[in-house]
This record gives C-alpha cells, structure tokens and sequence, in this order.
C-alpha cells in the first residue's frame, strides 16, 4: 500500500461553536479514490471545507497530516500551494474575471512563479483537449451564466491544469443530468493515477458508477460509522441509510 496522502486522526470541527464533526478518522494512501457518503446533515461537506481551511470552519481537536505535514494551522492558499485542491459543491461566479486569467492567476499562485503566455496556452489547449472542454469558453467571465454541468466541467479543467497531489469533489454529482455526469467523471478518470489522491464526496452512488472507488466510507452524524470496498456502495443504494439512523436513500430518484 502506498504512504497515505491524506491522515485525519480524531478531527472535530465546530461552525459558529455548533459541534459538527466529532472525531473524524480517515486516511487516504496516494494514488487511491475514496469516496465518503453519508446522509444530509453528517457532515461531509464540513470535512471538506475544514480541509481546504475555509476559516469558518473552525478546527477544535484532531490533527490533518498531508503529504507528511500537519495543515491545521495553514491558511488556505498554503494547503493549496502544498498540492490540496476543493471542487465545491456550489462554484461561485466571478463577473469581470474571465476563465483564462482566473486559470493563469491560480497556476502562478500555486507555483509561487508566473507561468509564460505561450506555455499557459500550450498546457490549456492540451487540457482542453484531453478532457473535451469547450475552448470557446475561455474569454467568458468565470461560471457566469454556466449551467451546472459547465460549472463542474471548468473545475475539472482547473485541476487538471494546476495538478494537484489530491482532490476534494464535494458533491460535484449535484445538479448534473447524466450526459454531463459522464463528462465530468471520464475527465477524472483521465487524471487518475499513482501521483493524485482522490476524496469524492457524495450522497448518492451514481457517480460511483462512473468513477469506481477503491474504498467508501460512511459517515453519520460527524465521524465514520463504516468502512468497506466498493461494493459498500452498492449496499448502500439497496438499503439507504436506515441502520445507521436516517431514514434516507443512497440511490438518486428516477427522472
């Protein structure tokens, strides 16, 4: 088994002094797609956030090992300057800022140096085309007038282009039909591999069938209530999460 990219050890995180994670443990080996569900209100989304360091998201216990160091105290642009990357659930836009400067600007961020105007459209064009991103985009102000599935597609474009040592998508399978569920999965998997960690997030398992995981957790009212393989999942989209104490389904409805 590879070094873990990611170890969470007893995590307890508090929104405005609300406790909502209440000791998380979690440990993701590089190179591995884990996918944590759970039902509404468990708190998958404040892990997510508590590890990109939103500042609302007040760490109160625990400790977060990434890539061998310890970031609970790291500001957010540091965590993503050492490799951790956050697809949010819901993209915000950004009027006056087009895609291109926003994707020049995070990579130079990120680098600490400025990229080269032509080595910036060498890297887009080929990103673009690997994952089937519409270049026409590139002068549009960022996710302004977006679908949701362009929204999520441009997420997936920005970590390819920044390549991150692990990615969190947190419910990136929110509000997307299937045509651009297909798309936003095939260009993660196009990105898969030994030197990227992945944590998807999500309530149902649909996007589990696009992007198989190598490990699904469960969480339930802040902390890891089971741990399995893939057929986890599965389990799951047959029984919901009755046992653990929701009355909700894992599967998405028809339609």
């Amino acid at each position: 088994m590879a070094d873990p990219i990611l170890q969470i050890s007893g995590l307890e995180v508090a929104v405005d002094d609300t406790p909502i994670l209440k000791g998380v443990d979690l440990t993701v080996p590089q190179g591995e797609v884990h996918a944590l569900m759970g039902p509404n209100g468990s708190g998958k989304s404040t892990l997510a956030y508590a590890l990109a360091g939103h500042p609302r998201y007040e760490i109160t216990a625990g400790s977060v090992i990434f890539d061998g160091q310890d970031i609970v105290e790291m500001e957010a642009d540091e965590r993503a300057r050492l490799g951790l990357f956050l697809a949010m659930q819901y993209p915000v836009e950004v009027p006056g800022v087009s895609v291109m400067n926003f994707l020049r600007t995070s990579i130079n961020a990120i680098r600490g140096e400025d990229i080269s105007p032509r080595d910036f459209i060498k890297l887009f064009d080929a990103k673009s085309e690997l994952l089937g991103f519409d270049r026409s985009f590139a002068d549009r102000y960022l996710n302004t007038g977006f679908s949701g599935g362009e929204k999520k597609r441009h997420e997936i474009l920005q970590m390819a282009m920044i390549e991150p040592k692990f990615a969190v998508l947190d419910e990136t399978d929110s509000g997307l039909d299937v045509d651009a569920l297909k798309v936003v999965s095939e260009g993660v998997n196009t990105m898969r591999g030994p030197g990227l960690g992945v944590l998807i997030i999500t309530h149902y398992t649909r996007i589990l069938r696009y992007i198989k995981p190598d490990v699904v957790h469960v969480m339930f009212e802040g902390r890891i209530a089971r741990t399995g393989g893939p057929e986890l999942a599965d389990y799951l989209e047959e029984h919901g999460y009755v046992e653990f104490g929701a009355a909700e389904e894992a599967a998405a409805p028809a339609g």
